[in-house]
């Protein structure tokens, strides 16, 4: 099986290395790299995998994962382009994964042996406990074989999709940003519930569970209208899967109606799409250049 190494024991890191051990990758084939002492031997004890320098951890690798923040990419990358040579003389292909945010793949490419495959990983904080969404963006050089290689790295953290690079400032604004947007929305629900005379412990579990049923009912729609297509059905865009979700759960003239015609009247839709873009040109302007 294809050696992993994780250059970066942080969150996300972490996240990927217990995930690829539950999804029943061995541990002799996983390999870690972390610079603080203290969680190097916190994840050498917790799962007994192998820690080593960033260099050494990538020289005997297939699929090198770079996980520190944006500030290490550059001390990381020149330790990896010197270990690429060496795997490069032993004809040993190795995949950059890279899960710094706003690094562009060109920035490895120009920086790594002529040819060198990137692709690009952009998971979100739900990854932490396996329920997270990957967008995956491969470089010029990766091939569709690696990318589907990389897909299955991350599908052991939830699910995975591929979007071209020029689209991950807007990923990042809706499923990288989005877990924030949500627990703002839960903790206003549980605000106006508490308001609404119910205990505060009761409102967060109302809220919380109704969110989680709702999210799994709109999964499940989504889920079943694409095995109609499989099977030669129409088509259903998964944009308009929620609005006809809320349509079957809104009564005409009822409860629900009521609290929705206020949410429009708040400017919802507007807030979010604002919240959206400005996200996203955060996210366009704390990007690395390739420079």
């Amino acid at each position: 099986m294809a050696r992993i190494a994780i250059l970066g024991g942080g969150n996300m890191g972490e996240a990927l290395l217990a995930g690829l051990l539950r999804a029943g990758r061995q541990v002799k084939d996983l390999v870690v790299s972390e610079r603080m002492p203290e969680r190097a031997k916190y994840l050498a004890e917790k799962y007994s995998v192998q820690v080593a320098s960033a260099g050494d951890a990538a020289e005997h690798a297939q699929y090198i994962v770079i996980a520190v923040k944006p500030t290490d990419v550059d001390s990381v990358v020149a330790e990896v382009a010197e270990a690429a040579s060496k795997a490069e003389a032993n004809s040993t292909e190795q995949v950059i994964v890279s899960v710094a945010a706003g690094v562009p793949t060109d920035y490895y490419e120009n920086r790594l042996p002529a040819g060198s495959p990137v692709v690009r990983a952009m998971p979100n904080a739900p990854a932490l406990v396996g329920g997270g969404v990957t967008a995956l963006a491969r470089g010029r050089f990766a091939s569709a074989e690696q990318l589907k290689g990389v897909a299955e790295m991350f599908d052991c953290v939830g699910g995975v999709l591929t979007v071209p690079e020029s689209q991950l400032d807007a990923v990042t604004a809706v499923s990288g940003s989005g877990p924030a947007y949500f627990f703002l929305m839960v903790e206003a629900l549980v605000d106006a519930a508490v308001d609404a005379g119910l205990h505060r412990s009761v409102a967060t579990d109302l809220a919380v569970q109704t969110m989680a049923g709702s999210a799994a009912m709109l999964l499940e729609q989504i889920d079943d209208g694409r095995r109609a297509v499989a099977e030669g059905g129409a088509a259903v865009g998964p944009d308009t899967t929620a609005a006809q979700l809320r349509a079957t759960v809104t009564s005409p003239g009822g409860t629900t109606a009521a609290g929705l015609r206020e949410l429009e009247r708040g400017g919802l839709r507007t807030a979010v799409a604002s919240a959206v873009e400005a996200a996203k040109k955060r996210s366009e302007q704390l990007g690395i250049t390739s420079e």
